[in-house]
């Protein structure tokens, strides 16, 4: 059963910086790409950055330029490394196997506010 494990959040001032991480067990972490999402309230969860296993790149229009997705394969770990952060809503961010469709992890808070 796959098991996603998502820290890092917390309370940020606007342009501040903040690094999530993402630590994957019961699957073959080197095999599958990885994602990150995010959700406010209200709003639908929305995609932010996706790393495939060859480390290709994709990210969210609003997001490219600020924010980093990186994977660690021998630590099953994929991290979000976000700068410039803007001030909004509190959001929620997931963690995600595209591929597998697992249930979605607690995922962490990030809050950009002065």
């Amino acid at each position: 059963q796959v098991q996603l494990v998502e820290s890092g959040g917390g309370l940020v001032q606007p342009g501040g910086s903040l690094r999530l991480s993402c630590v994957v067990s019961g699957i073959n972490f080197s095999d599958f790409d990885m994602a990150w999402y995010r959700q406010a309230p209200g709003k639908r969860r929305e995609l932010v950055a996706r790393i495939s296993t060859s480390d290709s790149l994709n990210y969210s229009a609003s997001m490219k330029g600020r924010f980093s997705i990186t994977r660690e394969n021998d630590k099953s770990t994929v991290y979000l490394q976000m700068d410039n952060l803007k001030p909004e809503a509190p959001a929620q961010y997931y963690c995600y196997v595209p591929q597998l469709i697992p249930p979605w992890g607690q995922g962490t808070q990030v809050t950009v506010s002065s």
